[in-house]
């Protein structure tokens, strides 16, 4: 190939600047390639032993680049910027063409140099916003007509007939040119022409390799095309096999006259010290060892264009991948030859459903279908040029995709030959039948995603009874059987020998960071129509999946189930896992991505076959009732998980006896919806049972015993036994340990629920400690990002919000949101759990506002993901009520909660805990409303059946009677109230001990109700002994003991000691700022009481200084209609009268009036 330049090699007959007839191109048809004209030669000046053309031809790269960046006007300037071009194309060719006599231009070289230094300094002035545009446009014309005479005489010289073009001795190859409509790989390119320098001293090999059809071929005759000044011989050799490497090798000799065969080309190109090229295209036999056919030499340069990766070996590389978007809608529109017209937006409108969209978008939709692969968007192209049916293509594509793809136009943009399907088909039938049946399989699941666990936990199939037996297994066996060592086992090896042959084809694809393989979807698609038989094939793999995923380990199911639920989604489980009866193992991934009606309506269709086919009798038909009631437990179906539960057991116990093992299983299932259901007496009952038989069964160290004891621990804490609980956890960490180690994940869990107890039972501090174990165990052992890390560490964020620490726990449970939606996305339980969590921080940060952001947010994707009458839907129902209070938004509060009393009434009956923790909830609303009356009748019915069906002593039964003491209070009835809250704090005492939290509150309870009969000695002593505890057990700067200084501080004022109020309080408005900030509702608290106690001491001015800070505040926070914002009003209303201010007392008393009256 001739290293002339670009343009045509003979002389231009171009006329003089001025002469010219002007052209009807716009300047980007004319100025983008007289850059890359220019550009081109001066690359080549590089490796030229005449530097001076490299000072003309860079100078004009820069006036040709200004002038780009002219606004107006810009084709005055057309004439000047192509003579240039011209001229120092014709420069360039004959300083090559006359060698060492070329000298005699180095003067006019250097003169048209200075001269076009001097008209780009006047361009550049055409867009200086600093001048005048008059002053600008004269100094340009001043050098612009210098420049124009100039060029013209150089012009003239040069055409002229005595000054001929003697061409260079150069070889010319048939290279093909590029595509005339290739589009975008700029990057590569760039790449490209970055890696192929002069004198590198070393041979230089470049490969590009990648799926067939994804543009290799045109990327490197791009390249050529572009740099074809580098290079004095350029040499295409097709690579695809062994004959035609050898015939191309031997055509070089014998056309450059240097012998007859491959091995006298080499060796000719050994000694061949110049610029050569050779290009090994399409060399995709990964048999052929390409390196024997390179000369052996450190000059010259390589470019090799292949399927299979492998060749990465030999040097640089580029993957050849989907084209970028903008590129991909390009190149259709051009090898379809649509413009924008009105009647194709209006066909885009009607295939996109929008309501105004360019033409652009309609081919984005189309090209998305074909996944950016060049060869099929040509394809596309090709077709619609000839239909001119552009609104039709898509709806033709989906139906006839095969079709479309194996047909090539008459009429092409290019010389390829192969249409998309050929050219895979090709690699394909070069595949071992192993490596073409695990593509073809794969076919069926999602095009990426693809792990070898997949197939490696399905070889370990155990072939339960409520899953496919052997026999029915025959095929997916056999496809296992060649990935198996000789005992057996599972090896890595065979099945990277099989994937491996697959790579080299570029068939497939492999993430070495995921440890995933992916298809390209065009491929995916392609390798199902290989099949002969599809729904044996189908089958097969439905097996494989169904295989695999019945030997998922429990702790490792909600990673595994993110990962498979695509491949459930591209098999249709629903009909495929029927088929191959596995739908019952497919079920946990539904349940565990919640997907919830999928999951009972796939598991309903299999107990109505398996009822059908076994008999209600049989062990698969009662292992299916009971997962179908496991079903309806998730999905809050509580009395009908009860109703199959209960037969279940009843079948098994008469089947199989009280003491089988299956037995034992259906009564634990029962004893967990008994606790859904809020029946802890009877799961209790149940739970017992199954412990003992598994002791007296398998031993009291075996794993389903100590599963067991863990979860009579569970229903032991629900019950309000903390004690109980808490020694049994003990004793299964112990056993756990001793059995199992300290960092297996059963251990760890056990610790998790140890700490807990420990935090149920008020030591904080040590609950902390286990959690900051499990969390460093789990993050060593699992990385950070698995679920169980998440889980202990925002398990270890509570812990610190239970300990007053606030921000870190917020820092926690910030990193575990964002590594969730991340992880496992932003609609998954776990992520919308921390989410709710998250919100409970903010909340208790005094940041309602963001806490409800939070909380609608959980609330909408609950209702989306689990419908309004879910439990979980219902608990962020009542979180949010309960933010919706904190804001002072009374009767919206009382509007969701009464909603979600109703649910659950409906739901799960009056009598069950999260019924009455609802009411609880609403009688609290009602007490903000001022409406104590009703909030008394409601903790009545609260207290009353807590005390049926929790008994006298459980701790939601004493919290029940510590609300319905303060409504007493409310409402004037303090010696009702006292009696309750003694009552309360005698149980609290007995059942917790002195010194949990719950017994202090009741203490401070207590106290406050002394407070209000009088009895202030008595309020101060037990607000002393709380202040001490609190003090002790949590430290001075936690907000339970802040609150209790509080307390004491105003007993202190009641017995009239103002100055040790004053310093109680002082110390707490210290201690808010610092801890919470100088705009938390607590700190805004503690300085209103400051405040009041100012004013008692006759410090007029300093408490108005004060309540002002306060009413700006609360304003700014929450508005002038918050209750609390109201107070304020009214505080500092008292104070302006005080100070005999009465016009602004008068103007916040008629606000107060006003808001009272709206309200």
């Amino acid at each position: 190939m001739s290293t002339t330049s670009p343009s045509n090699a003979q002389p231009s007959t171009t006329q003089p600047t001025g002469g010219k007839k002007a052209s009807s191109k716009t300047q980007s048809d004319w100025l983008a390639p007289a850059i890359l004209t220019a550009r081109t030669i001066t690359a080549a000046a590089e490796c030229a032993p005449f530097p001076y053309i490299k000072g003309v031809s860079g100078t004009v790269v820069i006036l040709l680049e200004t002038v780009q960046k002219v606004k107006k006007n810009r084709e005055d300037l057309k004439e000047l910027c192509e003579s240039t071009t011209e001229i120092v194309m014709i420069l360039h060719d004959q300083i090559l063409a006359h060698g060492n006599t070329a000298v005699k231009f180095k003067a006019m070289c250097e003169e048209l140099e200075s001269y076009l230094a001097a008209v780009v300094f006047a361009v550049q002035n055409l867009h200086n916003p600093s001048k005048g545009f008059r002053k600008r446009v004269k100094e340009f014309l001043l050098a612009a007509v210098d420049t124009n005479s100039k060029v013209n005489e150089m012009h003239a010289i040069m055409t002229a007939p005595s000054f001929v073009v003697t061409p260079p001795s150069q070889s010319i190859n048939n290279c093909p040119p590029p595509s005339r409509i290739f589009q975008g790989r700029q990057i590569i390119l760039a790449k490209m022409h970055k890696f192929f320098t002069p004198n590198s001293g070393k041979q230089l090999i470049y490969v590009l390799h990648g799926l067939g059809g994804a543009g290799k071929t045109q990327i490197a005759l791009k390249f050529i095309q572009e740099s074809s000044a580098r290079f004095l011989d350029i040499f295409l050799l097709d690579a695809s096999t062994l004959d035609t490497i050898n015939t191309g090798l031997k055509n070089i000799a014998v056309s450059k006259f240097v012998g007859d065969s491959a091995e006298d080309t080499l060796t000719w190109l050994q000694s061949k010290h110049g610029g050569w090229l050779l290009f090994f295209d399409n060399a995709d036999d990964p048999k052929i060892n390409l390196n024997k056919f390179f000369p052996q030499c450190n000059h010259g340069n390589i470019i090799i264009t292949s399927r299979n990766p492998g060749l990465r070996a030999y040097g640089t590389h580029s993957l050849v991948s989907d084209m970028e978007d903008k590129d991909a809608i390009t190149l259709l529109l051009q090898s379809a030859a649509k413009e924008g017209s009105e009647e194709n937006v209006q066909a885009a409108a009607v295939i996109v459903k929008v309501r105004e969209l360019r033409v652009i978008q309609q081919f984005l939709i189309v090209e998305q279908e074909l996944f950016h692969l060049p060869l099929a968007i040509v394809q596309a192209g090709s077709f619609i040029l000839q239909s001119e049916d552009i609104a039709g293509y898509l709806t033709l594509y989906q139906e006839n995709r095969a079709r479309l793809l194996s047909e090539k136009a008459v009429q092409s943009h290019d010389h390829y030959a192969w249409t998309v399907y050929t050219t895979w088909q090709i690699s394909f039938d070069r595949l071992r039948p192993i490596a073409a049946t695990l593509l073809q399989l794969c076919s069926f699941l999602h095009y990426s995603g693809i792990s070898e666990d997949m197939f490696s936990n399905a070889s370990k199939y155990s072939f339960p009874v409520w899953l496919p037996a052997k026999e029915e297994l025959q095929e997916p066996l056999q496809f296992l059987s060649s990935f198996l060592d000789p005992t057996g086992e599972w090896s890595s090896l065979r099945f990277s020998e099989v994937t491996n042959e697959i790579k080299s084809y570029s068939l497939i694809t492999f993430d070495a960071a995921t440890k995933m393989f992916s298809i390209h979807p065009l491929v995916h698609a392609w390798s199902r129509n290989t099949l002969v038989d599809e729904a044996a094939s189908r089958l097969c793999i439905s097996s494989l999946l169904g295989m695999s995923i019945a030997e998922i380990p429990d702790h490792d199911i909600t990673l595994a189930s993110l990962r498979l639920m695509p491949h459930l989604g591209a098999l249709s489980p629903f009909n495929a896992g029927r088929g191959a009866g596995f739908g019952a193992a497919f079920l946990y991934i539904y349940l565990s991505v919640r997907k919830l009606q999928e999951a009972q309506d796939l598991i309903e269709q299999v107990f109505d076959k398996y009822n059908l086919i076994f008999g209600e009798q049989h062990p698969a038909t009662l292992e299916i009732m009971q997962r179908l009631g496991h079903t309806y437990s998730c999905l809050g179906e509580y009395k009908k998980a009860k109703e199959l539960e209960v037969t279940v057991l009843e079948k098994r116990s008469k089947l199989l006896g009280e003491d089988h093992l299956d037995t034992l299983r259906a009564r634990e299932h029962l004893a967990r919806t008994h606790s859904d259901l809020g029946d802890f007496e009877n799961a209790k009952e149940l739970q017992v049972t199954v412990l003992e038989k598994s002791i007296r069964l398998l031993g009291r160290d075996h794993p389903e015993a100590l599963m067991s004891m863990g979860r009579l621990a569970w229903i032991h804490s629900k019950l309000g036994d903390f004690e109980n609980a808490k020694e049994l956890r003990v004793t299964v960490l112990e056993k756990r340990t001793a059995l199992l180690g300290q960092d297996h994940p059963d251990t760890l869990t056990a610790m998790g629920n140890l700490a807990r107890s420990h935090s149920e039972l008020g030591d904080s501090e040590k609950a902390k400690e286990l959690e900051v174990v499990v969390l460093e165990k789990r993050t060593k052992l699992l990385g950070e990002d698995h679920p169980d890390t998440l889980l202990a560490m925002g398990n270890l964020a509570i812990t610190h919000s239970e300990l007053g620490d606030l921000e870190k726990a917020k820092e926690l449970e910030v990193v575990v949101l964002e590594k969730r939606i991340k992880l496992l996305g932003a609609h998954h339980p776990q992520t919308l759990m921390a989410m709710g969590n998250l919100a409970s921080i903010h909340s208790k940060l005094g940041d309602f506002e963001k806490a409800k952001e939070f909380e609608v947010t959980v609330l909408e994707k609950r209702i989306k993901l689990l419908g309004e009458d879910h439990p979980d839907t219902l608990l962020a129902m009542g979180n949010l009520a309960r933010t919706h209070s904190e804001l002072g938004e009374f009767e919206k509060a009382k509007e969701v909660e009464v909603t979600v009393l109703e649910k659950r009434i409906k739901l799960l009956g009056e009598d069950h805990p999260a019924t009455l923790l609802a009411m609880g909830n609403l009688a609290r609303t009602h007490s903000k409303l001022r409406d104590f009356e009703k909030a008394k009748e409601v903790e009545v019915t609260v207290l009353e059946n807590r005390i049926k069906l929790l008994g006298e002593d459980h701790p939601q039964t004493l919290m029940a009677m510590r609300n319905l003491a303060s409504t007493h209070s409310e409402l004037g009835d303090f010696e009702k109230a006292k009696k309750l809250k003694v009552t309360g704090l005698k149980k609290w005492i007995a059942l917790l001990g002195q010194d949990h939290p719950d017994t202090l509150i009741a203490m401070g309870d207590l106290a406050t109700t002394h407070s209000k009969l009088g009895d202030f000695e008595k309020a101060k002593e037990l607000e002393v002994a709380v202040l001490e505890k609190r003090t002790k057990l949590l430290g001075e700067d936690h907000p339970d003991t802040l609150l209790t200084m509080g307390n004491l501080a105003t007993t202190h004022s009641e017995l009239g000691d103002f100055e040790k109020a004053k310093e109680l309080e002082v110390a707490v408005l210290e201690k808010r700022i610092k801890l919470l900030g100088e705009d938390h509702p607590q700190t805004l608290m503690a300085m209103g009481n400051l405040a009041i106690t100012h004013s008692t001491l006759g410090d007029f001015e300093k408490a108005k200084e004060l309540e002002v800070t306060v009413l700006e505040k609360r304003r700014q926070l929450w508005g002038d209609q918050h209750p609390d914002t109201v107070g304020a009003m009214q505080n500092l209303a008292i104070m302006y009268r005080v100070l005999d201010k009465l016009t602004e007392a008068e103007e916040l008393e008629q606000l107060v009036k006003q808001i009272q009256m709206s309200l």
